[in-house]
């Protein structure tokens, strides 16, 4: 299949296209930008900026890719923006490429679907099979990791992490870090228990959840401290690979606080 550009189009000089590249009506494709084999741009989508697209990518009307950042301190440095494999990106998306104050790169992992008016701010990292719905909103710095949804209308504050499998529910303000397998919903959203739908959709057993289930509740008790409770969910389930999953991830550096439940039943 052979790369296809409508009259209307501009594809600058330098910019690269793959194989089987389908480019429609009144796009604009930059000179530093490279698309994956079989990318297929539907009309009016702009990408430009030192901006990657990986194979299998469908972008649709409106979409703005590789833009500079909305960040006031980013002075032109030469940043980067990656975007993975068989990427859905709908209309009035609007992707941004890193700062130097950040990782100087953003990341957009493979089979991601970002719905209409979702936006990713700069020097984020976006896992695999990400799902970001209308209007989902991801602040500078964030870091979102793989099989995480996103609902409508919800906002990640700055340097916030979500954890692997995690679910945000509709029109929440997350401004502390979720933990793998959590959920959060509300204005300022709280742990809500975990995300055992979405589990059981991705193949996690009975058992798994079960071991999972039980670790979280001892880990959020109102006994003894967090430390603590750490400590004894460490030793309780040493063989547990998701257990450990959410330990690894309370453990580790964070420039936000932890967001916690009001309650565990």
């Amino acid at each position: 299949m052979s790369t296809s550009i409508h009259p209307t189009a501009i594809v600058e000089p330098g910019a690269e296209l793959g194989e089987g590249v389908s480019i429609g009506p009144f796009c604009i494709v930059g000179p530093d930008v490279a698309l994956g084999d079989h990318t297929k741009l539907e009309s009016h989508v702009v990408v430009t900026g030192r901006t990657r697209i990986g194979a299998g990518g469908h972008l649709f009307p409106f979409a703005s890719i590789g833009h500079r950042p909305q960040d006031l301190k980013y002075h032109g440095e030469p940043s980067t923006l990656e975007i993975g494999s068989h990427a859905m990106i709908r209309e009035y998306v609007t992707v941004q490429p890193g700062t130097e104050h950040g990782r100087m790169h953003t990341k957009v992992g493979d089979h991601c679907l970002l719905m209409a008016s979702s936006h990713v701010a700069h020097d984020c990292m976006i896992g695999n099979h990400v799902i970001l719905g209308n209007n989902a909103m991801i602040a500078g710095h964030c870091t979102i990791e793989d099989h995480v949804i996103v609902s409508g209308g919800s906002g990640m504050h700055q340097f916030v992490r979500i954890g692997e499998h995690a679910f945000i529910g509709g029109m929440t303000g997350v401004e502390n870090d979720v933990i793998p397998f959590g959920m959060v919903i509300g204005n300022r959203g709280g742990l809500n228990g975990l995300n055992v739908i979405g589990l059981r959709r991705r193949g996690f057993d009975r058992e798994e959840i079960h071991t999972i289930r039980k670790a979280y509740r001892l880990l959020f008790s109102n006994e003894g401290t967090l430390a603590e409770r750490l400590e004894d969910v460490t030793k309780m389930f040493p063989d547990s690979p998701s257990v450990k999953r959410v330990l690894d991830f309370i453990n580790a550096r964070s420039d936000r606080a932890l967001c916690l439940p009001d309650r565990v039943d």
